[in-house]
């Protein structure tokens, strides 16, 4: 990448210290979507970022994730890059499981009643274009050998390369560096869990023959099957049969991915010329802390879980939109550190869900005895037919369903998303686009010294409620009718005094 901020090599004796107001140091490590947000994050809000990749730099047109849903396309809307995105990828508005269920998305309370389809490179390309722009420092080629922290900041080890070692030192330090996070091998967590399914083959394939929809899966008896488009005109597939249990370092021939699909599919759709093909297994693990000291870890490092659903690149860019805004707070002397603390209290919980609920997919979709087969049928009967518990499933897998837990006494609407609502001056997530809190109420309201990090806005309705949102959405505080002292006292308690 030739971008604004872009370095090859390492840097060493970064200082951690702060000096005539300059925000304290961060560094990333890894550079896929959820260390790109959050790096461009920080460096939007002004905090001096590193970015350390392991790779080298380069432009892959392969691809692990297909799909972003409503709320991850939310909090893209709120950096200005949704509409990019979306004029690249394509719209799917229902998600069909195990044949039976249809989830429709075209009713979702949301901007963007969809998913869309789009390949992770695409996002990456996006996110690295935003970070470099804003002034992160990228670091290819360079790996973490080491880490050290004390109550002043964080030190790494590095080996750049060259192969000559380096140190980055840093306030705070983000793993965002995958399922073998060497970040959180170096704080001493462990990453219980487990392999559910083995032996899973892909293949990147041309079609002969055009699926009929979108997205294209199914599961029969021992085999499922799944297949999406990228944009250069070939195809994923991804599959898996119960009676072919090898390891993943078997030789993978097409004929087996096409037998496959004909399996689960009824047809192989005249596959051809792959250009890639491997074995992979699929895990389930989390992390029983986000957070050990000075170093965090979002994304893959935090958690992984099988692919169904389409839920795991999303759910690490929303752990990077949480986590950015509170780490800049910080780091700009805006708030301190115990607002950290609320990482880890909101997003673990998250994760959980989401294993649970893509586990449950798969262990269905694999389905084979006859009552796991009937409970399966009952449970699509269900969701079919009755609307609370369908919406409720939808609101887990598009991400627009999840809220924070709240302190006790608190307004109703604390710690719950807000949706786009319309403002006076527009609409909630163009507000949101500076990074600032925003303060929605019925009467006009002055930021005053805290208008670099407040907007203050006004319901394009008659609404009487005084809301407070986070940077990410989320409602900080609300009442229905505050007097001035209760509003300085919410923004006092968010954003420190003006």
């Amino acid at each position: 990448m030739n971008g604004t901020g872009t370095s090859t090599g390492t840097s060493t004796g970064t200082s951690t210290g702060t000096s005539a107001g300059t925000p304290a140091p961060s560094v990333v490590v890894g550079s896929g979507p959820t260390g790109l947000l959050l790096a461009g994050d920080l460096a939007t809000a002004g905090i001096p970022v590193t970015l350390v990749e392991k790779r080298p730099h380069q432009v892959s047109n392969l691809s692990r994730a297909f799909v972003l849903h409503a709320r991850t396309l939310e909090q893209l809307d709120a950096r200005g890059l949704a509409d990019e995105l979306e004029a690249k990828g394509q719209v799917l508005d229902r998600i069909r499981l195990f044949a039976r269920l249809t989830l429709r998305l075209d009713t979702l309370p949301s901007r963007f009643r969809h998913v869309l389809v789009l390949p992770q490179y695409e996002v990456e390309k996006t996110l690295e274009r935003r970070a470099a722009e804003a002034g992160v420092r990228f670091v290819y080629g360079t790996e973490v050998t080491g880490l050290a922290q004390d109550a002043d900041g964080v030190t790494l080890e590095v080996r750049g390369p060259d192969g000559e070692p380096g140190r980055l030192t840093a306030a705070y330090v983000v793993g965002a560096d995958g399922m073998r996070s060497v970040v959180r091998d170096a704080i001493g967590l462990p990453f219980p869990g487990r392999s559910v399914i083995r032996s899973v083959v892909l293949a990147d394939v041309l079609l002969d023959e055009k699926p009929e929809t979108l997205l294209t899966a199914n599961a029969v008896g021992d085999a499922f099957a799944f297949i999406a488009p990228f944009s250069d005109g070939y195809y994923r597939v991804i599959g898996w049969h119960r009676g072919r249990n090898v390891p993943d370092s078997e030789p993978l021939e097409l004929d087996e991915v096409k037998e496959i699909a004909r399996l689960a599919l009824g047809r192989d759709y005249g596959m051809r010329d792959a250009r890639w093909m491997s074995r992979f297994h699929s895990d389930e693990r989390q992390a029983p802390a986000y957070r050990v000291g000075r170093v965090f870890l979002a994304g893959d490092a935090a958690h992984v879980h099988t692919p169904a659903g389409g839920q795991g690149m999303n759910i690490g860019l929303q752990d990077a939109a949480n986590l950015g805004w509170k780490l800049a707070a910080v780091l700009n002397g805006q708030v301190g550190p115990a607002l950290l603390d609320s990482y880890q209290a909101e997003r673990h919980p998250v994760g959980r869900s989401v294993l649970r609920s893509s586990g449950g997919i798969v262990r269905l979709a694999m389905a084979k005895h006859p009552w796991t087969l009937a409970f399966r049928a009952a449970l699509t009967t269900f969701l079919n037919h009755v609307g609370p518990a369908r919406r409720k499933a939808v609101g887990q897998l598009t991400g627009i369903g999840y809220a924070y837990a709240a302190p006790r006494g608190s307004h109703r609407l604390v710690g719950t998303r807000v949706p786009d609502v319309a403002l006076e001056g527009g609409r909630l997530y163009e507000a949101l686009r500076g990074g600032k809190f925003v303060l929605i109420a019925p009467q006009a309201y002055e930021a005053g010294e805290r208008e670099d990090r407040l907007a203050v806005e006004r319901w394009a309705g008659g609404r009487r409620t005084t809301v407070l949102v986070r940077p990410d959405g989320y409602v900080a505080w609300a009442a229905d009718a505050p007097d001035a002292a209760q509003v300085e006292a919410a923004l006092v308690s968010s954003l420190g005094r003006g």
